[in-house]
This record gives C-alpha cells, structure tokens and sequence, in this order.
C-alpha cells in the first residue's frame, strides 16, 4: 500500500468472523482529494468509452450492409470488440502493477481515441471484405484500447473505496448510463446530419482531450506483484458461478447491439435520428438504479445473492417479451418494447452490481493476499468474463436474427440469466442439502439429488474445506 494512501486510512485487522478475515478501516466520511480526482478521472472514461462504444448502433448496421456485410458479418465486427477485449483483459489483469495502473489507463484511452477517428473514415474503404476486413481491424485494437482503460479503473477504484467498491461503481454508472444514453442519439443526429465520419471524429476527439486531463488527475498507485494466478482465482466454484453470471448479463446486452436497431427501423418504421432514442429506456433505469443497487450490496452483503437471483429472473422474463416471443401470440408494440428496455436496465444493475464485491470478498476468503495485484487480477476476470460474454451475444445474437428473426432470438437469448439463475439456485440447494446430511449418514444420498447437483456439491465441500483451513491458518497466526 503507498504510502499517499496510509495517511488516509489505518488498517486494524479483527478475527476472522464465520470463515471470513475482516478488515475495518477508518476513513473519514469525507472524499479526500485524490478520491475525488479518481472518481472525476473514472468518470470521464466511462462517459466517453461508453458514447463511443454506443454510438455505432443507430446507424453502422445499415452502413455496413450497403458495404456488403449482412446481419452474421455485422454481429461478428460487434462481437471480434469483445472477443479481443476478452484475450487482452486477461493479460492486463496479470501484468497491472508491472505496467503501472496510471499508466495503463491514460495509455487505453489514448489508444481509444485513435481508432475510434480511424473507424470514421471506414467508409472510404472499398466495398466488400477489405472493408469488413478494416473493421475487424479497427474494432480489435480499440477493444485492446479499452480493456487496458477499464481494468485500470477498476483495480483504482477498488484501491481507493475498499470498503465502498459496490456504492462507488454504481454512482459511475450514471456515467456510463449517459454514455449509453447520449451516444445514439448524438450519433444518430450527426450521422444525419454530417454523414459517417463526422460522428467518430468528433467523439474520438473528445476521447483525446481527456487524456492530459486524466494524467493530472490520476495518483500513481505502486505495489508489489503477487505469486496469485488467474488459474487459482477461477476455479473457485463460488467465482464459477459468479462469472456465469457476468457472462449472461454481457451476452444479453451485447445482444442488442446489432439486431435491435434493425428491427426498431423494419418493425416501428422509426427514422435513424429516432432510434437512438429507444435507447433511452434501457440506459436510463440501469443508470439511476444501479447508484441504490450499488449501496444496498455494500450495507447489506447478505442481500446479493437475491439481487443477483432475482434480477436475472427479471432479465430473462422481459427478453421472452421484449419480441415478444411468437409462443405468447402477443403483437409487437412499441410501448411495450420500450417497457421491457427499461425493465431490463433494471435488472441488469441487480443482476451486476453486487457481483464484483462479491468475487473480491471470495478471493479474499480463499486466501488471496490484499494489495493492487489482486484487484488487478479481480478486475481482468471481471471484464475478460463480461468482454467473452459481450462476443458470444452480438455474435449468436446476429445468426439467430438472419435464421430465426428479432422475436425467436431474443426469447433464446433470455435463456442465458435464466441459466445462470438455475445454476446458483442449484448450489444454494446443494448447499443446504450436505449441511443437513453432515449430520446424518449419506446412503442412499445420490439418488435423492441429480449428478449435477452432487458435481455442485463437491465443489462446494471442496471450498468449504479450503475456506476453513485458510481460517485456522489465519488466527493461529
């Protein structure tokens, strides 16, 4: 820990209390001026990757098959972002303290800005594969770009408000909400206006200028590499989980990016200037709810695990009605599209906000060592998750819209929270099942539950086990 940050926070180790080492700090109620310049730097780039990042999706899908590319190629450009977004994350997880956190960030976003000007002026490539070759391109140095921004900010924040990460993410969310929020419709009006480029131009400027402001603003954090692998974190059976979780939320989101806007444009007949507009629903409710979200998981960590539970039954119930699915016999409105959009953002602030605190807090009960390398590590598993999820739904997504249209995909895609919530509800069970029949003889235990149930139950006895012996460890020393 540097030294900068001990003279705002002494911490006092307590016994460990149910299996868990506790750490209390005492930090002034007050945000001192290097939290503040951090909240004010983390901001600004989740404002600016976000509208850059939603901009493409009133109007590139229709760019691109006037181009030549049909609605698979379109989902493939969306998802190669998170596909190598997922592979760098991985790697910069790893590498944080190497390379330096300050570092890391203002480089991304510098890298960002680039080739978000470089990917408006696509359009004076030839139809056909160069150009959809150039996007692949574009697209994978701006995901490299991006992941190096956003792990960064992470493990800052995490190391700056270790005791409020959950509160804090979710009041930057309201940023990223507005990015999500003013992207498409600034887009949408500059593409109307002025054509491709100028939307890219503008707003990669913009990323550029943030730059020198975010060298300033940010403190340099030094820490000490930890022996800690990425292999030892995520075969956790409760980080399993978790991730599974994460993977859902992101292929759900990045689902809409290249189907929704085509169907809003075929299906409501809406202008391009307008799509961007639909937007709005979805970004708002999970901009403004995930602030509240963020604060109950932090004072109330026993509530996430139902946050979690209950807001992927939500995400999975309006994915079945945001076509809604062709089994309901129910026509397509726009009042109710627009509903199920802002139910989904919702849900997706239950359904994600408690999740990194709670990876953080299992790392922490495994016996991971406290300090910039874990969070570095907790960090890339986070976006690396989110970032494989966010490639697998644009991706998938794009194919079952051109097989199967907007209504069947959607109510398909719904079936991955729906999935993770099954799986969680099935360990929850699985857990009660081997507390009750530790007290009683096991014959005849396997077939009162399924195999998966049993595979479950291993992993959890397994870290059970763990979890106790790290605790004996910890108070005998």
């Amino acid at each position: 820990m540097g030294s900068h940050e001990a003279a705002t926070m002494e911490p006092r180790e307590f016994p460990p209390d149910n299996d868990r080492p506790q750490v209390a700090f005492d930090e002034s109620r007050r945000l001192s001026k290097e939290q503040m310049f951090i909240l004010i730097a983390t901001a600004i780039v989740n404002f600016c990757s976000m509208i850059c990042y939603s901009i493409l999706g009133p109007f590139f899908p229709r760019e691109a098959e006037k181009k030549g590319a049909n609605s698979t190629i379109v989902g493939f450009i969306f998802g190669c972002f998170a596909l190598f977004n997922f592979l760098a994350c991985l790697i910069m997880g790893k590498h944080l303290v190497q390379i330096g956190a300050k570092f890391m960030f203002v480089t991304g976003m510098f890298v960002s800005g680039i080739v978000t000007i470089l990917f408006g002026l696509l359009d004076k490539a030839p139809d056909g594969p160069i150009f959809i070759g150039l996007c692949f391109l574009v697209r994978a140095v701006d995901a490299i770009g991006f992941a190096a921004s956003i792990t960064a900010s992470f493990s800052i924040l995490a190391k700056a408000f270790p005791n409020n990460i959950a509160t804090v993410m979710g009041s930057l969310e309201i940023f990223t909400g507005l990015g999500l929020v003013l992207g498409p419709p600034i887009g949408g009006f500059l593409y109307q206006s002025f054509g491709y480029e100028v939307p890219f131009i503008v707003l990669g400027s913009l990323v550029l200028l943030m730059v020198p402001l975010n060298m300033y603003l940010l403190p340099k954090y030094d820490s000490t590499p930890s022996k800690d692998s990425f292999w030892k974190l995520v075969v956790i059976p409760k980080v399993i989980l978790l991730c599974l979780t994460i993977f859902s939320l992101s292929a759900c989101l990045g689902f809409l990016d290249p189907t929704m806007s085509l169907f809003v444009l075929k299906k409501f007949k809406l202008p391009a200037g307008y799509v961007g507009l639909v937007f709005l629903g979805l970004a708002l409710s999970y901009s403004l709810s995930s602030p509240l979200i963020g604060f109950l998981s932090d004072k109330k960590p026993l509530s996430r695990k139902w946050l979690i539970i209950f807001g992927g039954l939500l995400t999975a119930l309006c994915y079945f009605f945001l076509g809604p699915a062709p089994i309901f016999h129910i026509e397509s409105k726009l009042w109710l599209f627009v509903l199920m959009l802002v139910l989904i953002g919702f849900s997706l602030g239950m359904n994600g906000m408690p999740v990194f605190p709670e990876i953080l807090s299992c790392a922490y009960e495994n016996g991971f060592e406290e300090g910039l390398s874990l969070l570095g590590l907790v960090s890339g598993l986070f976006s690396a998750v989110w970032s494989l999820g966010s490639f697998v739904g644009p991706t998938l997504g794009g194919f079952l819209n051109d097989k199967l249209g907007f209504e069947w995909a959607a109510a398909i895609q719904g079936g991955f929270p729906l999935l993770s919530v099954c799986k969680i509800t099935s360990f929850d069970i699985t857990l009660m099942y081997f507390t009750i029949m530790s007290f009683k003889h096991y014959k005849f235990a396997d077939q009162l539950f399924s195999l998966q149930g049993i595979a479950v139950g291993i992993f959890y006895i397994y870290e059970t086990s763990h979890r106790r012996r790290y605790s004996y460890s910890y108070s005998l020393s």
